[in-house]
């Protein structure tokens, strides 16, 4: 259960870093968003932001 929780983290800081190179602050943001709803059981809110992260990476790619 360890090893998996400390994956998981390394994998959410890997995500935060390659979101904040390609997109700054706006990337930041849609990640904490989709995080955030997720956490609140918020579908609209998390596929939302989910969409946009994806949409922007893919622009900058």
């Amino acid at each position: 259960m360890l090893l998996l929780s400390a994956l998981w983290e390394l994998l959410a800081f890997c995500a935060g870093l390659t979101v904040q190179a390609k997109l700054g602050v706006v990337g930041v943001m849609l990640l904490f968003t989709v995080a955030v709803g997720v956490r609140a059981r918020h579908d609209m809110l998390a596929v939302g932001a989910a969409v946009m992260l994806v949409v922007l990476l893919l622009r900058a790619a």
